[in-house]
């Protein structure tokens, strides 16, 4: 656990010094949609860094003491030809769940990129079902469709 709050602290001392090299804006006014999204990608990346993390040092993932099994997710893994209870897996998400998070902490302060950054990390995380899906999604649905005053502008250069 003290990992996670050292990688919290380490996200915003990278978004101060973004800010300080001029290349992050920091205005206070933040739409609705914004802070749901951070609740969101804070719920999903959080978790995926977490759990991959606990995974790696315990030797396996939280699931259900009742069954042991990992949820839907592990199936489209295992299609592909990856052990959904190997290292290699488990690094994915610990990748995943932390640069998500780096990501947002970038959205956060208005890194220019952020914004297609977000999107990207977002359409990368589609494949953790159910709760990924549907959490990605949302974000990526309020990404495109809320009027936040964040990287997309720097994107196009005009607001929408």
């Amino acid at each position: 656990m003290l990992w996670y709050w050292l990688f919290l602290i380490a996200i915003v001392l990278v978004g101060a010094a973004l800010h300080a090299a001029g290349l992050a804006r920091t205005d206070t006014k933040r739409h609705w949609a914004m802070w749901v999204i951070v609740a969101l990608v804070l719920l999903n990346a959080g978790w995926m860094a977490f759990d991959g993390a606990r995974a790696l040092v315990v030797g396996d993932y939280v699931t259900p003491q009742s069954s042991g099994r990992l949820g839907p997710w592990s199936q489209l893994v295992q299609a592909v030809g990856i052990d959904p209870r190997s290292n290699l897996m488990k690094a994915v998400f610990v990748f995943y769940g932390s640069g998500f998070l780096i990501v947002l902490g970038a959205f956060l302060v208005r890194v220019s990129w952020s914004w297609r950054a977000m999107m990207i990390a977002a359409a990368l995380g589609l494949w953790y079902v159910p709760f990924g899906t549907a959490i990605n999604a949302t974000v990526m649905v309020l990404l495109s469709a809320a009027p936040l005053a964040t990287g997309r502008q720097a994107v196009d250069g005009q607001s929408r």
